[in-house]
C-alpha cells in the first residue's frame, strides 16, 4: 500500500499530517529515506518514523462527550485535561476529528482512520456538525436570517447551514445551529459580530451520529452500523484533485515507472 496510507493506518494521523511527515524526510523504510508520496510499502518492509518502528492498527471509531475544560489537543505544557485523557483505556493511537474549545462541550470524535477524518473535517465534503447554543439576548428573525446567509469577520464570510431557535430562559435564547465548514470559533464570532454573546455551547450531532443519553465525560465506541452511516455521508461525494489545494512545483512527488494515479 502507499505510504501514506500506511503511516495512517498505524494512526499517526490524518492525510495531511502523515504527507507532511514523508515530506519533512522523517520516515524511512528498510532504512532509507522516502519522500515519494507514491511510494508503496510492500509486505515484511520495516518502516519507521523519527527511527521508530511503526505497525499498523486496526481502525476504532470512538465517540466522547466532551466536558468544559478539556482541551482538543494531544499535548498541553501546564498539563491540564485533554480530550485524549478520556481515551487512555484506548490502545490504538486515536486523535480527535476537529476541536470544540476549552470552554464548549459535547460531541467529539476520536479515530485512527486518517482519511475518514478527513473527509468528516474538510468544509468541501460539507459534513454537517449541529449545536445547540445559548445566547444573550433575544436574537431577532432578521439575525437568525443573517446567520444563514453569513456575517464577514477577519477570516471571511462565515455562515451556518440552518438555524432554528429552540426556546428563551429569562435573557437569553436557546439556538440550533447547523454548520458545514467548521472555521475556527465560528458560531462565536459570528454571533458575536452580531450582539449576541455565547453563553453556552453544546455539539449534539457530526452528520447521522449524535451525542444521545451519553453522560458528559464518558466515552463510547461506535457500532459498526453508525461507521457505515458515518462514512455514507463522509464519502458521499468524490475527492477530486481539482478541489484539492494545489502544492508548488518543487513540492510534487516525481511519479515513477508503473505508479498508478490512485491508491
Amino acid at each position: 500500500m502507499r505510504i501514506n496510507r500506511y503511516l495512517a493506518l498505524a494512526g499517526l494521523g490524518s492525510r495531511r499530517h502523515v504527507e507532511a511527515l514523508v515530506r519533512a524526510g522523517r520516515v524511512s523504510v528498510d532504512g532509507q529515506i522516502v519522500r515519494d508520496l507514491t511510494f508503496r510499502v510492500a509486505p515484511g518492509q520495516e518502516v519507521r518514523l523519527d527511527g521508530e518502528l511503526v505497525r499498523p492498527q486496526r481502525y476504532v471509531y470512538w465517540i466522547v462527550n466532551k466536558p468544559p475544560g478539556y482541551l482538543s489537543t494531544t499535548y498541553d505544557q501546564q498539563n491540564r485535561p485533554k480530550v485524549v485523557d478520556l481515551l487512555l483505556h484506548v490502545p490504538e493511537r486515536v486523535f480527535m476529528v476537529g476541536r470544540l474549545d476549552e470552554e464548549s462541550e459535547g460531541l467529539m470524535l476520536l479515530t485512527n482512520d486518517g482519511e475518514l477524518a478527513y473527509r468528516l473535517t474538510h468544509p468541501k465534503f460539507g459534513v454537517e456538525k449541529t449545536y445547540v447554543v445559548q445566547v444573550a439576548g433575544w436574537p431577532s428573525a432578521e439575525i437568525l436570517q443573517e446567520l444563514e446567509q453569513g456575517v464577514w469577520t477577519s477570516d471571511g464570510k462565515m455562515r451556518a447551514k440552518r438555524v432554528r431557535r429552540l426556546g428563551t430562559r429569562g435573557k437569553s435564547t436557546f439556538l440550533e445551529i447547523t454548520l458545514a465548514e467548521g472555521k475556527n470559533r465560528e458560531i462565536r464570532r459570528m454571533l458575536a459580530k452580531l450582539g449576541h454573546k455565547v453563553m453556552h455551547l453544546k455539539r449534539i450531532a457530526i452528520g447521522p451520529i449524535s451525542l444521545g443519553r451519553l453522560k458528559k465525560g464518558r466515552s463510547r465506541p461506535l457500532t459498526a452500523k453508525e461507521v457505515a452511516a458515518l462514512k455514507s455521508v463522509a464519502f458521499a461525494q468524490p475527492d477530486s484533485p481539482r478541489s484539492r489545494p494545489r502544492r508548488p512545483p518543487s513540492a510534487l512527488p516525481k511519479k515513477q515507472p508503473g505508479d498508478s494515479a490512485k491508491p
